[in-house]
């Protein structure tokens, strides 16, 4: 999802702010603090401020220490102690454009509406930057391009926590929706992922925890910290169980229920080597909105994580067609440019290719 980093550690993202621990020679992209708490974010002087209009260089107010902590928290703006300082300097100009550009803002170094809806968003908890991160493109790698690495054909294991779970969905709905994130992922990498009963051996072990969990990445409540996950090989994925989840949004009517396989698709994502991505569309972009459902694999998504494990040769026809959003592999592969559409034929040949098969079948 990019500051100070404890070893070992990556968090994960989504859309209302932001989103993990991985084992040997692996960095950490969570912040050690927790700064910029729930209340702090979604208190009433920091969403009601009028930012475009009163706020400008120079001006000293409490709100824009609030919003240094979340440069901060994020890896935009390298304070000692954000806590302190309320001042709009140049350094905080600076971290503006560079979020602006980072989220693909107008970059404008200003607080305007945009980027002020932009930080009041749920997202990920992992930092948007971090030293040495591998960047190609707009795709991101962990440091050290960690990866999985097993004797092929690899297979990962999944399991659910026993202990950590939430009772307003049935276990086959969550069950369901986690095996079609797996799918979209296993599409497209030499990698397949199948659940397990031993939740102490599986590779991958999920759960929902609430606040402190134990992992120094505390969670915050509703519509703050939606989930994170580690880098390559921990296999933590953590959702926080404050949140309203969602894995029908015409049977859930809470205006802030959080689509639960678009977090899913994101957090294995960080899970298979994969940092965030300035791509909106991709499901690597680090936050999602409310009712917001974006689980298709952008091709920015599928580049970064082929270049990790190379390509998918069997296409999983059955896969698709037993997923709801089967049609073109759950991929967005339209890019907004020509840049690298060379590099991107197999690709739009592979959905070719699937479009006939689905027509022939159908």
């Amino acid at each position: 999802m990019f500051l100070t980093f404890a070893s070992h550690s990556s968090l994960l993202f989504l859309i209302s702010l932001p989103l993990c621990i991985s084992i040997e020679m692996t960095h950490s992209f969570a912040p050690s603090t927790s700064w910029l708490n729930s209340v702090e974010r979604n208190d009433i002087t920091f969403k009601g401020l009028d930012i475009e209009r009163d706020v400008d260089r120079g001006l000293n107010t409490c709100s824009i220490a609030k919003i240094k902590r979340y440069l901060h928290y994020f890896g935009y703006l390298p304070l000692q102690n954000p806590s302190s300082d309320g001042r709009f300097n140049s350094e905080f100009e600076l971290a503006t454009v560079s979020y602006q550009s980072k989220l693909g803002l107008s970059i404008t170094g200003k607080l305007d509406i945009k980027t002020m809806n932009q930080i009041l968003e749920p997202r990920c908890g992992v930092s948007d930057f971090a030293p040495g991160k591998h960047v190609t493109r707009r795709y991101v790698h962990f440091p050290g391009k960690p990866r999985w690495t097993r004797h092929k054909p690899i297979v990962l294991t999944y399991a659910f926590s026993p202990d950590h779970f939430i009772d307003y969905l049935t276990s086959n709905d969550v069950r369901h929706v986690f095996q079609r994130a797996f799918a979209r992922w296993a599409a497209v990498i030499p990698v397949s992922f199948r659940e397990a009963n031993d939740y102490g051996f599986a590779d991958i072990k999920i759960g929902f925890y609430s606040g402190d969990h134990g992992d120094g990445q505390p969670f915050d409540g509703v519509l703050g910290i939606l989930a994170h996950s580690f880098s390559p090989e921990s296999g933590r994925l953590h959702l926080d169980a404050a949140e309203r989840w969602a894995v029908d949004f015409g049977s859930e009517q809470s205006k802030v229920a959080v689509d639960l396989e678009s977090v899913a698709v994101h957090e294995i994502g960080h899970l298979l080597g994969l940092a965030h991505s300035s791509v909106k569309d991709a499901v690597m972009y680090p936050s999602l909105k409310p009712r917001e459902k974006r689980a298709d694999l952008n091709i920015d998504d599928i580049e970064g994580v082929q270049a990790l494990y190379g390509s998918n040769h069997k296409l999983r026809f059955g896969a698709l067609l037993r997923s709801e959003t089967s049609v073109s592999l759950g991929v967005t592969l339209l890019r907004t440019s020509w840049i690298g559409f060379t590099s991107s034929l197999p690709l739009l040949f592979m959905q070719l290719c699937i479009n006939c098969f689905l027509l022939f079948v159908l």
